[in-house]
């Protein structure tokens, strides 16, 4: 399927200077969020009890929160998820809780004002197991970018890779980054659609960089920036359709899962969203613009041209 008639014209590389300009202050962004702000880690991580509860009207959030304090919980974190009537609270680790007992325990102390309200449902996690599962989600994305800079290596040559690498990375970090600037719950599904982000970054930037490759082979003596920009637009182009089609088509399905897939699929479902839009981006500027910068040219592709032997020497 086509999305334009015709080959469109826009000149992407020429934008590659303010592209790498915005990319670096929200790279460098992230970092600093990360370090001022860290992540929102949720209880997959922190450990504690996860509690959903419903109730027939919206309730002042600050009243449950001193009727759970009245329990002894310190300072629990309520919040309203989906609506006004729907009510998450966080608490932190208890050792030994039984949780059928203490989701009797909220119930109860909540039902004085709301006769009405319902148990939703209930988790608790261990601190050692949020930490093993911390530990185990941070090594889980270490060894997929490994994994994926060693495949991008021998895949391209080492200007393309190197964009290719630069884009692979700037995208989990820029989504990890809007995580922490807005506070939003990271826990072990956000841990899956980085990892889904990664493949799918990766994904769009071989397809566009092999058709960069297909032209840059075809002109031969293509050394001048000017001219291979002219090239890595016109390759950008050619894929656009594609691009604008897989991107647009995914978007609608997290979308759909964003709205209905309940607190659950929440941060999951944001974290692809935010990181369709950042591997779009990056695809059509940052790779193409590291290759440029690194001074790619059609001689990078040009068969090499093997020594003669004795034997191909003698008449």
């Amino acid at each position: 399927m086509q999305l334009f008639k015709q080959v469109p014209g826009f000149k992407f590389m020429s934008k590659a200077t303010a592209t790498t300009i915005l990319s670096l202050v929200l790279f460098i962004g992230s970092f600093i969020s990360f370090g001022v702000r860290g992540l929102n880690l949720g209880i997959d991580f922190t450990g504690g009890v996860l509690v959903e509860v419903g109730f027939a009207e919206a309730p002042d959030l600050n009243t449950v929160r001193h009727q759970l304090q009245t329990l002894g919980f310190g300072d629990p974190q309520v919040q309203n998820i989906g609506s006004a009537r729907e009510v998450l609270i966080r608490l932190p680790p208890a050792d030994e809780a039984d949780s059928g007992k203490l989701g009797q325990q909220i119930v109860g102390v909540l039902q004085q004002d709301n006769p009405d309200v319902s148990l939703r449902r209930i988790e608790f996690v261990g601190p050692q197991v949020g930490r093993d599962l911390a530990t185990s989600g941070i090594l889980a994305l270490v060894v997929c970018l490994v994994i994926i800079g060693v495949y991008i290596m021998f895949r391209f040559e080492w200007k393309f890779a190197a964009g290719a690498i630069v884009s692979v990375v700037h995208d989990p970090v820029i989504t990890l980054g809007f995580f922490s600037l807005f506070g939003l719950p990271f826990d072990l599904t956000v841990i899956a659609a980085v990892l889904a982000i990664i493949g799918y970054s990766v994904n769009d930037t071989v397809i566009i960089f092999d058709r960069m490759r297909e032209n840059l082979q075809r002109s031969r003596g293509v050394s001048s920036r000017a001219d291979v920009a002219a090239l890595m637009d016109r390759s950008i182009n050619e894929t656009l359709s594609r691009t604008v089609l897989t991107h647009g088509s995914t978007s609608l399905v997290v979308i759909a899962l964003l709205l209905y897939g309940g607190e659950t699929l929440h941060s999951f479902s944001v974290a692809l969203l935010i990181g369709i839009v950042i591997c779009t981006y990056s695809s059509v500027y940052c790779a193409g613009s590291t290759a440029l910068y690194l001074g790619a040219t059609s001689e990078d592709f040009a068969p090499k041209k093997k020594e003669k032997g004795e034997i191909d020497a003698l008449p």
